[in-house]
Order: structure tokens, then sequence, then C-alpha cells
């Protein structure tokens, strides 16, 4: 059951939706989540049948995964999982992702994953190259702002357990960049060929409206309106980032996360 204060923040989110507000007029809305919490993906299912969006952009999948969805796939939730390879993907159970395609079958599916050989050539050339044109709409050849090339590298140096070489930190925060520019793009693009709204699934380190995705788009394109919603845990840490709104759903029993560092 959601505690009183989830609850409360449950119910001014859901308003803005209901009312509305910039979650329903905006053009590009970023659904954040914790990938292995079902509340957050039943949540995002939930939010994408309201906003009924003409596309939708996809953390997890590639640009070759996305162009082979259509709404017959979608129909046969174990053909989409098999067609998907989304067994072997690493992502969590695709039970829980099929109800948000399944919310707005007919949107065409966009992907922005970044394959592993391309963060790998990214790690060698840097991130501006291996991004190739349009770099530079997206900011990525250029650095961060000292105080906030820190701040990061402390936010991966704590998702990885303090594990990481202290030289790897900043190739992390590259790959992040990387990442959040190719969302960026997919998202611009799925609304200049499509029309909004379009909807953005993605976890909520890229979806934070400071500097994740939805910044890169309004760097790219400030008159595009934009709209960011994120999802934490009760117990679990606060969500950063200046998200239009936030909900809190129960705790995911991990074990002890940084054991596979040890």
């Amino acid at each position: 059951m959601i505690a009183p204060v989830a609850a409360v923040l449950a119910f001014i989110a859901s308003a803005a939706f209901a009312d509305g507000g910039d979650f329903t007029s905006a053009e590009i809305v970023f659904l954040g989540e914790q990938h292995d919490n079902p509340a957050h993906h039943a949540r995002q299912a939930e939010l994408v049948a309201e906003i009924a969006p003409k596309a939708m952009v996809f953390e997890m999948l590639t640009p070759d995964q996305a162009g082979r969805i259509t709404p017959e796939l979608v129909a046969d939730a174990e053909a989409m999982r098999a067609e998907l390879g989304w067994d072997e993907s690493g992502w969590p159970d695709f039970a829980m992702y099929h109800p948000i395609f399944a919310a707005a079958a007919e949107a065409t599916i966009f992907g922005a994953a970044i394959p592993r050989d391309e963060a790998r050539r990214a790690m060698e050339t840097g991130i501006a190259d291996a991004f190739g044109r349009g770099a530079a709409r997206f900011g990525l050849d250029r650095a961060l702002p000292d105080e906030m090339q820190a701040t990061r590298e402390a936010l991966q140096a704590e998702a990885h357990c303090d594990a990481l070489p202290e030289e790897m930190l900043p190739v992390m925060v590259d790959i992040q960049r990387l990442r959040d520019a190719s969302l960026a793009e997919a998202a611009l693009t799925a609304l200049s060929v499509h029309g909004a709204p379009v909807v953005v699934i993605t976890g909520n380190g890229h979806a934070r409206p400071d500097w994740g995705a939805p910044a890169l788009v309004a760097l790219a394109d400030a008159g595009v309106s934009i709209a960011t919603f994120g999802q934490g845990e009760e117990g679990g840490p606060p969500l950063d980032g200046g998200f239009d709104a936030v909900e809190i759903a129960p705790p995911v029993d991990r074990g002890d996360p940084c054991a596979a560092f040890r």
C-alpha cells in the first residue's frame, strides 16, 4: 500500500494530468522510471493511455528494434518479446514494459538505445565524434561546467557503489550525455515527423529536466514545450532535477545492490 506522503504526491501529479496542465498540453512528455519497479511501469502505461501519444521513444530499444514494431506485433506480447530479443537485452521482464506499448498500440515507436559497440567507440573517439552530425546541437562538442561535471561524476560513483576507478567517472558521464542526446534527437525527430504529443520512456536520470534529455531538447529547440515526470520509491533518495511532477511508489527488494561490485 502506498504510504500517506506517497498518496499525496500521487494525487498532486495526477491532478496535473487531469486538469489539462503541462502534461496533457506538452509536445514532448518524459516519463521517468526505475527500470525494475513494476509500479513505475504500471503508472507509465496509465499515463500513456491518457496522453494518447502519436509516437513513443524508448531508451530500451535500438532504432532497428523499434522499426520492427507494428500494432499487430504489439497485440501479441510473446511474439513481440521474441522479435525484439528482449530476454537477451538485459532489461527487466518484458511483462512490465508491454502494457506501455499496448496503451498506445497505434503510436509509432522510436528507439534511442546506444549499442555497446557505439558506446565503446565513444570512449575512444569522444562523444561528439561518436554522435556525428548534430553533436553541437546537443552540446556534445562542449565540456560541462566544472560544478555540474563534478556532481555528475559523484552520482556515477555512487551508482556504481564507489567501485569504479576514478579515471572512469568522466567516461561514464560522457556516455550518459551521449544517451541523453540520442533520446533528445529521437524525440525531436518523432515530433517533426508525427506531431505532438510524443512520450519518452526512460530512466529518471535521463528524464531529469536540468541536465538530462529534456535539457538537450530545450537546447536544440527552445520552442518545444516539454513536461517531465519522475518516479521514486518510499525510503529512497529524493528525485533531484526539478521534475514537473513526482510520484513515490513502494520499493523493490533488490537485496544488496553493491554485492556485484565486491
